[in-house]
């Protein structure tokens, strides 16, 4: 356990330079982490690990490349755009761009208290979701964990995790 929390904080430090395109590298590498250290309900631990992306999206490349050649523990991970919340079903991962935040409200309507980790990339630290990228004081890429929200989805982040995000 302590070579994977070393591996993941290096992760997050060696990859914190890059350009906007190359973050969403980042970003998939962040996402394919929290596959391992937040914990779903019993009931959501069959099937695919499902992922959804909302709108358009570069991550969406990066996490369907990243979904051929990883795993969800034993889960293969299935990745899906969607244009709008009326095409959304139920997925482990829902990913929010920033284009997507003055209609967060709306997004997290449609989930309800579902299960489901809302990942959301608010520049400006604007800690809606479950998780929030945000670049840090150094300019590097950081995520913010929203421990209020990660109750009401019945989600349980790792102690690792917990350790590595800024709290709010």
């Amino acid at each position: 356990m302590k070579k994977l929390v070393c591996s993941f904080a290096l992760m997050i430090l060696g990859y914190g330079g890059f350009c906007q395109t190359q973050n969403y590298q980042t970003y998939t590498l962040f996402m394919y982490s929290f596959t391992k250290f937040v914990q779903w309900p019993p009931e959501d631990a069959q099937g695919d690990f499902e992922i959804a992306v909302l709108g358009d999206s570069p991550i969406y490349n990066e996490l369907k490349s990243m979904a051929d050649k990883k795993k969800a523990g034993v889960r293969s991970i299935k990745v899906t755009k969607i244009a709008s919340m009326a095409e959304y079903k139920k997925s482990h991962i829902l990913y929010i761009p920033s284009d997507w935040s003055s209609k967060f409200q709306d997004v997290a309507n449609k989930v309800g208290d579902e299960s489901v980790l809302l990942v959301t990339d608010q520049a400006n630290g604007g800690n809606k979701g479950c998780v929030n990228f945000v670049n840090n004081k150094e300019g590097r890429l950081a995520f913010e964990l929203n421990q209020a929200m990660m109750t009401k989805h019945k989600l349980r982040a790792s102690a690792a995790l917990s350790r590595l995000a800024i709290i709010n």
